[in-house]
C-alpha cells in the first residue's frame, strides 16, 4: 500500500487538478446553500417551490454533464498526443448540443410554467409560487449549459484554475444579489422568490461573459483559432456521437430516475420535499470534493491511456479506488456527527415546519450511511470507465439499477404498499447502490474498460496485452 501511494508526481498532478475544480463546485455549492438558506425565510412553500424547481434545471444539467463527461473522454485523450486541432473540433460539437438542450428546457420552461410546476406537487399556492421563480430562471439555463461546455474543455486540458475564479466571483455575486433582491436591500426593490431567479440569471450571464473576456486575455484554447471549433468533419461528428450517446443516456436516464424519485416523493407532502431541498444543499457540499477527485482521475488516466502507457492510467486507477473509498467515510461520520445542528441552520427565522426539520435530520442520516456506497460507482462510471473509453457499460448499469430496479420498486412501496415516506427513502438507496457497487466492482477487475482513442492508445494496449497475456 505505501509503494501504491509514493509517487510524488502523482499527488503533485492529483491535487493541481482536484483542488481547483473542487473549490469550483465548493463555491457554486456554497450559492445552493446560501440561496435555500435565504429562500427558507419566506417559509416552507417557497422552499419547497424553489427545490422543486432546482429539480427542474437539475435534469437539463444531468444532460449537460452527459455531454460534458464525453467531451472529457475524447479530449483528455487528445490531450495527451496534443493534437489540438480535434481538441476544437469535439469542443464545437458540444457546443452545439448544449446550447440546442438549453433552449429546449427554456421554451418548455416559458411555455408551460405551471405545467412543469404541476409535475411535482398539486397545491396552489406551490404552483403559483413555483411559477413565478420558473418564469424567470429559465434565461439562466443557456448561459448555465454554454459556461458547463467551456468549464469541461478547461479542465480537460488541465486549465482548472479559470473556471475556478470565474464561478468564485459569479457565486459572490449570486449571493449578494440574492440579499438585495430578496428582501429589498441597499436600493433594490423587494422582490421576494422572482429576486432569487433574478440574481440567478444575471450572475449566470455573467459568468460566460467573464470566461470569454479571461480566455482573449490569456489567448487560451477557447480563443485561439477558435474558428476551428466549428470545422469538424462528418466522421468526427459521427464519431462523437458514438461516444457521448451512451454517456448523455447515462447522466440523462439518471437525472430522469432522480426526477421521477423527486415527483414521487413531492407528491407525498411538500413539507417532505422541504427536507429533500434542505439535503440536496448538504449533499451538494459533501459532494464537491469526490467531483474534484474524479474530474482528476478522469484527465490523469484518459491522458495516460490516449498516450498509451497503460500500465500507468491502471495504476492511478488503483490509487483512486483505495482515495475514494476511504474519503467518503470520513465524511460520512461528520454528517452522522454534525447532522442536527446542520439543519437547525435552515431555521433560524423560525418559518421552517417542525416536520420538515425532523425529517431533514433523518434523511441526513440516511444519506450519510449511504454515501460510500454512492461514491464508488461515480468514481468508477464517471471517472475511470468513460477516461478508459467505455462510454457504455456505465450506461448499461444505469438503466439496470436505477430503471428497471430503484425506480419501479420505490415507486410500488409508495403507491402500491402505502409505506411511509422515510421508508420509501431508504428502498431508494438499497436497490440502486448495492447492485450497481457489484456490478461496477467486478467490471472494473476485468479491464474490459480500457477502450483507447487515439493511435498511441491503441498500439499502447496491443503491447499492455501482449505483455500481460491478457486476450
Amino acid at each position: 500500500m505505501t509503494k501504491l501511494f509514493n509517487d510524488k508526481d502523482f499527488w503533485k498532478t492529483a491535487v493541481k487538478l482536484a483542488v481547483p475544480v473542487a473549490l469550483q463546485n465548493l463555491l457554486t455549492s456554497s450559492f445552493t446553500l446560501a440561496d435555500t438558506l435565504l429562500v427558507s425565510n419566506l417559509g416552507t412553500v417557497a422552499l419547497s417551490s424553489v427545490g422543486m424547481m432546482g429539480q427542474w434545471s437539475w435534469l437539463m444539467n444531468m444532460i449537460l454533464v452527459g455531454f460534458c463527461s464525453a467531451t472529457s473522454v475524447f479530449i483528455s485523450q487528445f490531450w495527451g498526443v496534443k493534437d489540438l486541432k480535434k481538441i476544437r473540433h469535439i469542443g464545437g460539437i458540444s457546443i452545439l448540443f448544449a446550447v440546442f438542450v438549453s433552449i429546449l428546457f427554456t421554451a418548455v420552461s416559458l411555455a408551460f410554467p405551471e405545467g412543469v410546476v404541476k409535475i411535482f406537487n398539486s397545491d396552489k399556492e406551490v404552483i403559483a409560487t413555483g411559477a413565478e421563480y420558473l418564469r424567470v430562471v429559465a434565461f439562466s439555463f443557456v448561459p448555465i449549459a454554454i459556461t458547463n461546455i467551456l468549464a469541461a474543455i478547461l479542465r480537460a486540458v488541465e486549465n482548472v484554475k479559470l473556471p475556478m475564479w470565474v464561478s468564485a466571483f459569479t457565486t459572490v455575486l449570486n449571493i449578494f444579489l440574492d440579499y438585495c433582491m430578496i428582501f429589498g436591500k441597499f436600493g433594490f426593490d423587494k422582490m421576494g422568490i422572482r429576486g432569487a431567479a433574478l440574481a440567478t440569471v444575471i450572475s449566470a450571464w455573467l459568468g460566460v461573459v467573464l470566461i470569454i473576456i479571461i480566455s482573449l486575455a490569456q489567448k487560451n484554447i477557447l480563443v485561439k483559432n477558435s474558428k476551428e471549433y466549428f470545422r469538424f468533419s462528418a466522421e468526427e461528428f459521427k464519431g462523437y456521437i458514438i461516444k457521448a450517446t451512451p454517456v448523455v443516456l447515462n447522466e440523462g436516464m439518471w437525472g430522469g430516475g432522480t426526477f421521477v424519485y423527486n415527483v414521487i416523493f413531492a407528491n407525498m407532502g411538500y413539507e417532505y420535499f422541504s427536507a429533500i431541498t434542505i439535503l440536496r444543499s448538504f449533499e451538494n457540499i459533501a459532494f464537491v470534493i469526490f467531483i474534484g477527485i474524479c474530474s482528476a482521475s478522469s484527465v490523469m488516466i484518459g491522458k495516460s491511456i490516449g498516450q498509451g502507457e497503460i500500465e500507468r492510467g491502471l495504476l492511478d486507477s488503483k490509487r483512486f479506488m483505495v482515495i475514494v473509498p476511504s474519503l467518503s467515510v470520513l465524511v460520512s461520520v461528520l454528517i452522522i456527527l454534525l447532522r442536527t445542528q446542520l439543519v437547525s441552520v435552515f431555521n433560524m427565522g423560525n418559518n421552517i415546519s417542525e416536520t420538515t426539520l425532523n425529517t431533514a435530520v433523518t434523511l441526513m442520516l440516511i444519506y450519510a450511511i449511504a454515501f460510500p456506497f454512492r461514491m464508488m460507482p461515480y468514481l468508477e462510471v464517471v471517472s475511470i470507465f468513460r477516461s478508459g473509453g467505455d462510454t457504455i457499460t456505465g450506461a448499461k448499469y444505469e438503466l439496470i439499477c436505477l430503471w428497471a430496479l430503484s425506480v419501479p420498486v420505490t415507486a410500488l412501496s409508495v403507491y402500491v404498499f402505502k409505506m411511509p415516506f422515510i421508508a420509501a427513502f431508504v428502498v431508494m438507496y438499497i436497490f440502486e447502490d448495492i447492485p450497481k457497487n457489484i456490478l461496477c466492482i467486478k467490471y472494473y477487475f476485468s479491464k474490459k474498460w480500457i477502450k483507447p482513442v487515439t493511435k498511441q492508445g491503441i498500439e499502447g494496449l496491443e503491447k499492455f496485452k501482449q505483455k500481460s497475456g491478457d486476450k
